[in-house]
C-alpha cells in the first residue's frame, strides 16, 4: 500500500508530468479536479484515478485523507488555492511561477509556515541531470564564487496562443518574463540565491498579433481575447553581494532557435548549461550541452560534462523529490524563500520597464 495520498488541481497538459512523478514515486494519486470536469475525467481515465471533481474545494471535503496535492491551474489561481491547501494541512506543489507577484508568493510562504506544511514549486530544471552535475562542481568548489551569469529562455516563434490565459495580464501576471522565469531562477540556484540590490530592464511587444510567431503546442486562438502582455525582455540584476546576472526571455523575438541555457563565470571556473530546440518547444528535436571551463597546466580546457539525457527536463524527477522530502530521504529542491527572491527580482524587472529606469528591489 502506498505510504502518501495525493490530489491534483488541474488537468491540463503539465499535469501529465505530475501524474508520471507521482507514479514513478510509488504514492497514490487519490484524485484530481478541474473546472471542466470532462477533462479531468479524461486525465482520471487515462491513470486509474478513482475520483474526479470540479473544484478543489469539493476535492479537499470529500477526500480528508490527501496528504498533499499538486496546484496545475493558471497563473491567477496558483496563490488562493495554495493557501486554501495548506490550511486544510495538506502538503503542496505548486507548478510555477509561484504567484502573480512577490506579496502573493509571501503570503502562500506564511501559509505554509502556519500550517507546519511543505510548500514546494517546481522549479524542474534544477532536477535536470546537467543541473545536478553542475552544482556538484559548485558545491565542492571548483568553480569558486560566480560572479556574473547569464541566463536564457529565447523563443523565435513561441507565442502560446493569441487571447487565452497566457496572454493576459490578470490571469498569467506576463507574458515571457513569468512564462519562462526557470533559467533566472536557474542562476539564482547555481548563484547561491543573493539578495538583489536593483534591476534595470526592458520589454518589448513587437509581433504580439502576427500569427505567424505562434508556438507550435496547439494551444486555441480566442477570438476578441485579450493579449497585453510583453513578447520579449532585457534585464540586468545586481546583487547586494556585488554578483551580477544577465537574463533575456522571449516568445517571439529574431533568434536563430530556441534556446534555453545558463552560462556563468567563477572565480575558479566557469559552466554552461544548454537546451537547443530544432524546432521551438519540441523536445525530441533537442541538444542538450553541459560543460565546465577550467585553466589546466596553463592552457585553457572545456570539460564535457555526461549525464544520462533527461527528455522531459528533470519535470517528473522534480515531482519526485517533493514526495522524497515528504518521506525525509531528500532535501527539498526549492524553498519558499527562494521563490520571494526569484519573484522580487520578476516585479523589479517589469517595474523597470514600465518607469524606463533602475528600480531598487525591496
Amino acid at each position: 500500500m502506498a505510504d502518501l495520498k495525493v490530489g491534483i488541481i488541474g488537468a491540463g497538459g503539465i499535469t501529465e508530468y505530475h501524474i508520471g512523478g507521482y507514479k514513478a514515486a510509488g504514492v497514490e494519486i487519490a484524485a484530481i479536479c478541474d473546472p471542466i470536469i470532462e477533462r479531468a475525467q479524461e486525465r482520471a481515465k487515462k491513470h486509474g484515478i478513482p475520483k474526479v471533481f470540479k473544484s478543489h474545494e469539493e476535492m479537499l471535503e470529500k477526500c480528508p485523507d490527501i496528504d498533499a496535492v499538486s496546484v496545475c491551474t493558471p497563473n491567477k489561481f496558483h496563490a488562493p488555492i495554495t493557501i486554501d491547501c495548506l490550511k486544510a494541512g495538506k502538503h503542496v506543489f505548486c507548478e510555477k511561477p509561484p504567484a502573480l507577484n512577490a506579496q502573493e508568493t509571501i503570503q502562500m510562504k506564511e501559509a505554509a509556515e502556519k500550517a507546519g506544511k511543505i510548500l514546494m514549486f517546481d522549479f524542474n530544471n534544477r532536477a535536470r541531470p546537467e543541473a545536478q552535475a553542475l552544482m556538484d562542481y559548485i558545491k565542492d568548489g571548483t568553480v569558486g564564487r560566480i560572479n556574473s551569469a547569464q541566463a536564457l529562455w529565447i523563443r523565435r516563434t513561441g507565442i502560446p496562443g493569441f487571447g487565452g490565459w497566457f496572454t493576459q495580464k490578470a490571469l498569467a501576471g506576463g507574458g515571457p518574463v513569468i512564462d519562462l522565469l526557470h533559467m533566472i531562477d536557474l542562476a539564482l540556484w547555481f548563484m547561491g540565491f543573493p539578495e538583489p540590490e536593483w534591476v534595470l530592464a526592458a520589454t518589448f511587444y513587437d509581433f504580439a498579433g502576427d500569427p505567424t510567431f505562434k508556438g507550435p503546442w496547439g494551444i486555441p486562438d480566442v477570438e476578441g481575447g485579450v493579449m497585453d502582455v510583453e513578447t520579449a525582455a532585457h534585464a540586468f540584476i545586481r546583487f547586494k553581494t556585488g554578483q551580477v546576472l544577465f537574463a533575456r526571455n522571449s516568445w517571439a523575438e529574431m533568434n536563430k532557435r530556441e534556446e534555453v541555457s545558463v552560462t556563468f563565470q567563477g572565480t575558479k571556473a566557469g559552466g554552461m548549461i544548454r537546451r537547443l530546440f530544432g524546432r521551438d518547444g519540441i523536445d525530441d528535436t533537442a541538444i542538450d550541452e553541459c560543460e565546465l571551463y577550467v585553466q589546466e597546466h596553463g592552457r585553457s580546457v572545456n570539460r564535457k560534462i555526461i549525464v544520462d539525457p533527461d527528455p522531459k527536463m528533470g519535470r517528473e524527477r522534480a515531482v519526485i523529490n517533493f514526495v522524497e522530502t515528504l518521506r525525509g530521504k531528500e532535501e527539498p529542491l526549492s524553498t519558499p524563500d527562494q521563490a520571494v527572491i526569484l519573484m522580487k527580482i520578476i516585479d523589479a524587472i517589469y517595474e523597470s520597464a514600465e518607469k524606463g529606469e533602475p528600480v531598487k528591489v525591496s
